[in-house]
């Protein structure tokens, strides 16, 4: 090598090892000892923060050497009952504290589980990994690009160990799927179905609850956050899922769960193009996002429009028939997610491909898993709480993260993904034009133009 190169190669070599040794430093910095306690609050106490994830929690707490040890949240209620349930549970004292601030002014927080509304998940992450905690936040990610953008770069930028709750990251039988659809026996996808129906007026709805609220017990200001500030509102409060921009409804809530598969099983980062429509056909109780959609997305190689498939993905609040379904096909079958199953159902018959001098094309059949998952009642959550294994598995995953600093299953980029398909969903909703996304700008194009969610 000449002189000049060969200085020129050891000064950038040189740097670069500087570089690396630098952030393996800070990552080696931030793994807590094996005998340590990992030290968790709570942000947001609310039906999804009790019934799923705190349990859950405390399925692996003793084993992982976990402790919840505060609850912030800004209803005065919810936090002292939220507190009184963790103590219960886990028979530890438990501090409630009135919001995020002063949680993250105690020194003896390591981590957070965040559940709150819809529309609040990004900027509570934001400010959890900024305060040099790992983070545990429910989806949606983000459904507005703007706090999607934001929360990858502040976890990107702080190192923190984030998971979100798309749990089916780390089911098993999804797990196992995924390893047959890559391994190329299943053929390339050639059609997704998804349905995600059920008959429930009482859907998202806190009658009960909502005349308990009162101003004075609670921050709406603080409740808000960027949103425009509007007079406050119990209805946007406790049922937020009903109301755009608290949130998407059906999007927010089912379609990224299901969609979020889609980008794990086909290693396609969005969709290409979103279709959409829908209305209040039946529940008009005075909510804003419907009770019925079907969105249509086009998948497939961003730089060759030759290849991909579609999703058909329909959703209602009227009619129960169908239940939740997700359903994958290729030329040779179909993988069935809800019954866990791998047949030949559809396939290329010897009949049909006889007629084009073709070989027939037909999976076997196979179960994905020896037994279905089901939602079972776990002995280690203290007061009989119920938990799901889906859950369970996710919420370990991430512990198991917080102690080596891996990337957990369900990751920050798995979250943008689908807040990507979101974002897309919801724009189509909102314009009825055919949606697409610019790589180059990371934004929603309805039509001409980039989507101003509204």
């Amino acid at each position: 090598m000449p002189e000049p190169n060969r200085r020129d190669f050891l000064k950038t070599g040189t740097a670069a090892l500087a570089v690396a040794a630098t952030q393996t430093a800070k990552s080696y910095a931030k793994i807590v000892g094996a005998n340590d306690r990992v030290r968790v609050g709570v942000v947001g106490c609310g039906d999804r923060m009790k019934q799923a994830l705190i349990p859950s929690f405390q399925v692996s707490a003793k084993e992982m050497n976990f402790q919840l040890v505060a609850v912030s949240d800004i209803w005065n209620r919810r936090r002292e009952e939220g507190a009184a349930y963790i103590q219960k549970l886990s028979g530890d004292p438990i501090d409630a504290v009135p919001n995020n601030e002063a949680l993250y002014a105690r020194k003896d927080i390591d981590a957070v589980l965040v559940a709150t509304a819809d529309f609040q998940h990004a900027q509570h992450g934001i400010q959890a990994v900024n305060a040099g905690r790992d983070a545990y936040v429910e989806k949606p990610t983000a459904h507005t690009m703007e706090d999607a953008r934001n929360f990858l770069a502040a976890v990107n930028r702080t190192g923190q160990v984030v998971a979100v709750g798309t749990q089916r990251r780390s089911t098993p039988s999804y797990q196992k799927a995924y390893e047959y659809i890559n391994s190329g026996k299943f053929g390339d996808i050639v059609m997704v179905e998804m349905t995600w129906n059920v008959n429930q007026p009482g859907r998202w709805r806190r009658p009960d609850v909502v005349p308990l609220l009162k101003e004075e017990d609670t921050d709406w200001t603080r409740y808000q956050l960027n949103l425009p500030k509007a007079p406050f509102d119990a209805r946007k409060y406790l049922e937020f899922r009903l109301f755009w921009p608290y949130s998407s409804g059906i999007p927010d809530q089912w379609l990224v769960h299901q969609i979020d598969t889609v980008h794990w099983f086909s290693g396609l980062p969005h969709p290409r193009s979103v279709v959409a429509n829908g209305g209040i056909y039946l529940w008009k109780d005075g909510r804003q996002n419907w009770d019925t959609m079907t969105a249509v997305f086009d998948y497939g190689p961003l730089d060759d429009l030759s290849k991909g498939f579609q999703v058909q993905y329909s959703s209602r609040f009227t009619n129960s028939a169908g239940g939740v379904k997700e359903l994958y096909y290729s030329n040779a079958g179909m993988i069935d997610m809800d019954k866990q199953t791998v047949t030949p159902a559809g396939g290329l018959d010897a009949k049909m491909a006889a007629e084009m001098k073709m070989q027939p094309n037909l999976l076997p059949s196979f179960s994905l898993m020896d037994k279905v998952e089901k939602v079972s009642t776990d002995a280690n959550t203290g007061a009989g709480a119920k938990t799901d294994n889906q859950t369970n598995a996710n919420v370990r995953n991430w512990m198991e993260c917080v102690r080596s600093r891996k990337t957990p299953n369900a990751s920050i980029q798995a979250g943008y993904s689908h807040s990507i398909a979101l974002c897309m969903c919801i724009a189509a909703i909102q314009t009825g034009q055919r949606v697409t996304f610019d790589d180059k700008t990371q934004s929603v194009v309805a039509g001409a133009h980039a989507h101003v969610q509204s």
